[in-house]
């Protein structure tokens, strides 16, 4: 009998990996600004992996990825680190349980945003990264600034996820598969609930709240099959990503 583990449903891919995987099924399912958005990964030593500046999450390879210290400074690599880089920054100062952070600005997350607003759950694949979601009034000022910044996770608290009011995403996790996971259900919960909206839904949800309750309290984790679905789309688009 089979018994599902992650190590025979995908390969086993280092922390760099793992970050252009992650990028590039997140382009796929809408976190696709062009140069926009920064991945982060928290390792553990005073340093971060990061995204570079100047391509896109649908181009990167594990040989471009940074490595650059808490204050901005490029460790390894030779490309420029993002513009917005200050808001990573200030969280893995402020949060050091947080291993890996996406900000991106896919559609519908990002009118949410723009509306200020938190959408409803209205299906359970919406609720399916666990977690809270908070609103924060980003914009006090430029991205690349670093108070602004930490005023911005400073009002984000111990949530997970946030819509920036005004500029898109920002998704937190302990690992690859839990920002995949949340990324992914972020978009979907803001995207079902925007259409319901405009096909003139009441905005209820119909799933039970002791279930989103429920889900809310996890971590992330538990899907297994989730994410090592996305990293086999990535490698069979892509036969050579990980060379």
């Amino acid at each position: 009998m089979f018994t599902p583990t992650a190590d025979k449903l995908m390969p086993d891919l280092t922390p760099r990996q793992e970050l252009v995987v992650l990028a590039r099924a997140l382009w796929r399912e809408g976190y696709n600004d062009h140069l926009a958005g920064h991945i982060t990964v928290n390792l553990g030593d005073g340093t971060l992996l990061c995204n570079p500046w100047l391509l896109t999450w649908a181009e990167l390879r594990p040989s471009q990825v940074l490595r650059i210290d808490l204050d901005g400074r490029v460790v390894e690599g030779d490309w420029p680190v993002p513009l917005g880089i200050p808001l990573h920054l200030e969280l893995h100062k402020l949060r050091t349980d947080v291993g890996w952070a996406v900000h991106n600005h896919p559609l519908f997350g990002t009118v949410w945003a723009d509306l200020a607003e938190v959408p409803p759950i209205l299906d359970q694949s919406s609720a399916l990264g666990g977690g809270t979601l908070a609103l924060v009034d980003e914009y006090e000022g430029p991205v690349n600034d670093a108070a602004s910044a930490r005023r911005a996770v400073e009002q984000m608290g111990g949530a997970s996820m946030a819509l920036l009011a005004g500029h898109g995403v920002f998704v937190l996790g302990g690992s690859a598969r839990a920002v995949h996971q949340r990324a992914v259900a972020l978009e979907q919960r803001c995207q079902h609930a925007w259409y319901a909206r405009a096909a003139g839904g009441s905005g209820a949800s119909r799933v039970p709240q002791a279930f989103i309750d429920l889900v809310a309290r996890s971590d992330g984790e538990g899907f297994l099959g989730f994410w090592e679905a996305a990293v086999r789309a990535e490698l069979a688009a892509h036969p050579d990503l990980l060379d």
